[in-house]
Order: structure tokens, then C-alpha cells, then sequence
């Protein structure tokens, strides 16, 4: 359940900053006539979205068992790789979103109505889509036949909300660049076990071979049934009986991608590289204080 919860926190916020800064430009720019546009396109971006979720879900299941495993864990895999680049894309542009929505939203009022609409849904829309398929890929890995997974995204996604709104209201100061860079982090771990789900997913599937060469089994120390077996599902994925592949998976993708994506220097963090002036001169510097 935590494990949704965090993706629910972490792509909800993603929209709800972007609507925050959309809204909060227009209005101290004097545009409020814009405002509605923008709503249109936000509306329409989380429709899809859902209607995006609904398809997988009531859709996979008029399919063979076999189809499904492969259906499930292809998604799985490429929703694991969407959500790799976007923890990436946001933890370099974290500290310039502003300003590249705001450079955005002034080249869609120079142009026009469905322009607004457009550019709300483009900025809305991907998050949707993007959370939709993780959640549907990290609930079918959690597969515990319970509502929780679904309360867990509910909960993130009313709190993610609630921390925009406070954002906007100016309530609430959020250093950006932190807040992503350490969910950001969780959110790999996560990808990490929907990522090994996925492979034994193709494994029951017959796409790949080995589903009966287990690296371990420690069922009897950890059942899957107890309580810190579920919590160990819901947080980490975790399954007590995995193949030699989905370790092997899980540990190629995880220890390289932390060590990547935790880096001081390099396109993981975008320090390293040399600021232009009007970068260079957007923050006054601040002397030390004793």
C-alpha cells in the first residue's frame, strides 16, 4: 500500500505544481479569462487518463491466463522504463519548471484558445497517462486481491492535492529539487520489484524460460500471507520465491540506477554544467551568515 501510495504522492504533485504554476501565472499576469482553457485541457488529460486505466484493467481481463502474464508483464516493463525517464527528466528540471511552463504558457496565449487547452493537456496529460500505467502495472505485481493498492493511490493522489492547493495558497514552501530527488529514489526501488514482477510475469507467460529455477526460498521464514510478508509485497514488491532471474533483473536494474540517479555530478543531477548568465543572474547571492 505504500508503495502506491508514494506513486500516487509523487506523479499527483507532478500535475498539481504544473496546475498551480499554469493558474498562478494567468492570475498575476492579469489572464484570468485564460483560466477556463486551462481547466478544459486538465479535465480532458485526467479523463484519458482514466479512461486509459479502465481499457487495461477491464480489458485484460477477457484474455487467456497466458496473455495476461505477457500483457502485464510487457506493460510492466515499459512502464518501469517511462518512469525511469521521467524520475530522471524532473530531478534536472526540478529547479526550471517554472519558467519552462511559464515560457509555454506565453507562446499558447499569443496563439489562441485551443492552444491553452492544448498546452494544459500536454502538461497534465503525460503525468496521467504515465500514473495510470504504473499504478495498473504496480497493483497487478502487488496482486494481494485486496482494495489496498487502490486506497494507497486514492490516499497519495487526495494528498498530492492537498499540498498543491496549500502551494498555490502560498502556505506551503517546497524545496523542489529535494522533494524529487528522494522520491525519486523510492520511486526506483519501486520500479525495481514491478520490474522483476514483470519478468516472472513473462516467465509464467512462456515469453522466457527458468520460471522453475528459484534463487531461493524462504517461504517458511517469511510467509506471504503474514503481516510483514504483505507489508514486504506492498512497500518493496518483495516475493519470497523468486527466480534466479528476477534477482538478477532486479539487481541490474537497481544498483546502477541508484548509483546513476544519486550521482553529484552528471545528467542524473544536472550540476556539473555551466550556467549561462541569465541563470547565473535569475538568483542574488546571499552572503554567509555566522
Amino acid at each position: 500500500m505504500f508503495s502506491n501510495y508514494l506513486i500516487g504522492l509523487r506523479e499527483g504533485l507532478e500535475a498539481s505544481l504544473v496546475v498551480c504554476i499554469l493558474i498562478a501565472y494567468l492570475v498575476k499576469t492579469g489572464r484570468r479569462d485564460a483560466i477556463r482553457p486551462i481547466w478544459i485541457g486538465i479535465s480532458i488529460a485526467v479523463l484519458i487518463a482514466m479512461a486509459f486505466g479502465c481499457v487495461l484493467e477491464f480489458g485484460s481481463q477477457e484474455l487467456t491466463f497466458e496473455a495476461q502474464e505477457a500483457l502485464g508483464g510487457s506493460l510492466s516493463v515499459v512502464a518501469v522504463g517511462l518512469v525511469t525517464w521521467m524520475v530522471f527528466w524532473m530531478r534536472r528540471t526540478a529547479r526550471h519548471l517554472k519558467s519552462e511552463l511559464h515560457g509555454r504558457l506565453d507562446a499558447a496565449l499569443a496563439m489562441g484558445t485551443g492552444a491553452l487547452v492544448a498546452t494544459a493537456f500536454l502538461a497534465v496529460g503525460r503525468e496521467g497517462l504515465e500514473t495510470a500505467l504504473f499504478v495498473w502495472a504496480s497493483v497487478h505485481a502487488a496482486s494481494d486481491g485486496t482494495p489496498r493498492p487502490l486506497v494507497g493511490v486514492a490516499l497519495g493522489l487526495a494528498t498530492a492535492v492537498f499540498l498543491g492547493w496549500l502551494f498555490y495558497r502560498g502556505a506551503l514552501k517546497i524545496n523542489l529539487a529535494k522533494f524529487f530527488t528522494w522520491t525519486g529514489g523510492m520511486l526506483v526501488v519501486v520500479a525495481a520489484g514491478v520490474l522483476a514482477y514483470g519478468f516472472h510475469d513473462l516467465q509464467e507467460a512462456d515469453w522466457i524460460p527458468g520460471l522453475t529455477h528459484l534463487a531461493f526460498d524462504i517461504s517458511d521464514t517469511i510467509p506471504p500471507d503474514s503481516w510483514y510478508g504483505t507489508l514486504l509485497k506492498g512497500v518493496f514488491n518483495f516475493q519470497p520465491d523468486p527466480t534466479v532471474l528476477q534477482v538478477t533483473v532486479w539487481l541490474l536494474y537497481l544498483i546502477p540506477t541508484l548509483a546513476l540517479f544519486f550521482a553529484p555530478v552528471g545528467f542524473a543531477s544536472g550540476k556539473g554544467k555551466v550556467k549561462t548568465p541569465d541563470e547565473q543572474g535569475s538568483r542574488p547571492s546571499k552572503a554567509p551568515q555566522a
